[in-house]
């Protein structure tokens, strides 16, 4: 049945906030493109408005940290067989974009909407948003496709439930909602199915699916240091439970691949502990177990949300590391396996290939 949600005001009593339709869903499209980590922190826009060959636009194009394409169609007055099939058109469109045409787009995208950084490469721009030294080697490897709405209607559901759960169609919604109270508007998002654990899909980013093969991928990046998270044993996640959500899937006594973006795989350990707050992760010291502080770290940056901020904190997930290597070290090739994920139980072809591959490069015979 269609998803509901509201908000009720509690500090003067019980009062449920009226809920409104946005006043036109171009301003939707603005809010999403000024800011697009409230729909997801992971995604970076790149087009609004794209002109494809079938003479039709794509409201929203994003790219996400692996490279890979995020199409966003605000419902708008469709049909649930109109935007559906809107989405699977634009897809057939997108899935053949080349690195030359993804930049193209982002450059008209610049100078049509944002001016006033006109000249600004894809490169640079994907770099600094995303914090990393580089993009990937490949870009499009795979695509999502994403309605953007108030609500959905039961044959809407029932279409998506069966394309992403049935056909493995990389397909998903987002909720907005407006709520006013007195001369204050609050913008509420849901997600139909719950991103943040769902594995990749297998028809995008590795080819047919496949059993999983009993090996995590970890992903270590942004400000984090990778020297603290090898000396100390763990990897770890946080800045949002988008992130620090999926560390719940690992499982102790399983191995792990740790993915540094940018640079390449970096190590390979067992996971030995559960998902920890920061501030209550201990380590050894001189044989006996302490709390974790920020003397312990040659990079405390970690440590300055975890405190006070539940959501937001760092999480740890403590590792015995069978091999690390330095980030100038890291292991990269092409057709190896990477997930914007902070943990993911990969289930493509090219995860099998990238462990396989990884254990020659880290000397590892089982």
């Amino acid at each position: 049945m269609p998803i509901e949600h509201g908000i009720w005001r509690i500090d003067k009593g019980l009062e449920k906030i009226d809920v409104h339709s946005l006043d036109k869903e171009q301003r939707l499209e603005e809010i999403l493109d000024n800011d697009i980590s409230i729909a997801a922190p992971n995604w970076m826009i790149i087009g609004r408005q794209v002109y494809t060959e079938y003479g039709s636009y794509i409201d929203l194009l994003a790219i996400d940290r692996d490279g890979n394409i995020v199409v966003l169609e605000l419902k708008r007055n469709q049909t649930p067989r109109e935007v559906v099939a809107q989405l699977l058109d634009y897809a057939s469109w997108v899935k053949n974009l080349t690195d030359d045409e993804i930049a193209s787009i982002f450059d008209t995208y610049i100078n049509k909407f944002h001016p006033e950084r006109n000249g600004i490469s894809l490169d640079d721009a994907f770099m600094s948003y995303f914090n990393v030294n580089s993009m990937p080697d490949e870009l499009n490897e795979t695509h999502q496709l994403v309605i953007v709405a108030s609500s959905l209607d039961n044959s809407t559901e029932r279409i998506l439930n069966y394309l992403s759960e049935g056909h493995n169609v990389p397909i998903n919604a987002i909720f907005f909602r407006v709520f006013k109270d007195e001369d204050r508007e609050y913008l509420s998002r849901m997600w139909f199915i719950e991103p943040t654990l769902s594995p990749p899909s297998p028809s995008g980013n590795g080819g047919d699916k496949e059993p999983w093969n009993g090996e995590f991928y970890a992903s270590f990046g942004g400000k984090r240091s990778w020297e603290d998270a090898r000396r100390i044993g763990y990897i770890c996640g946080g800045g949002g439970s988008w992130y620090s959500n999926s560390l719940n899937l690992l499982e102790i006594g399983k191995r792990v691949w740790v993915n540094a973006p940018g640079h390449g795989y970096v190590g390979v350990g067992i996971v030995a502990g559960p998902v920890t707050k920061l501030t209550e992760f201990e380590i050894e010291d001189k044989g006996t177990k302490r709390l974790i502080t920020e003397d312990d770290l040659i990079d405390s940056y970690i440590f300055s949300y975890s405190r006070n901020d539940e959501e937001k904190a760092e999480y740890l997930v403590k590792v015995d590391w069978i091999k690390t290597l330095s980030l100038d070290e890291a292991i990269k090739e092409k057709g190896l396996f990477g997930n914007q994920n902070t943990v993911c139980k990969p289930v493509a072809k090219k995860w099998q290939h990238t462990v396989e591959r990884l254990k020659k490069r880290f000397d590892i015979n089982k």
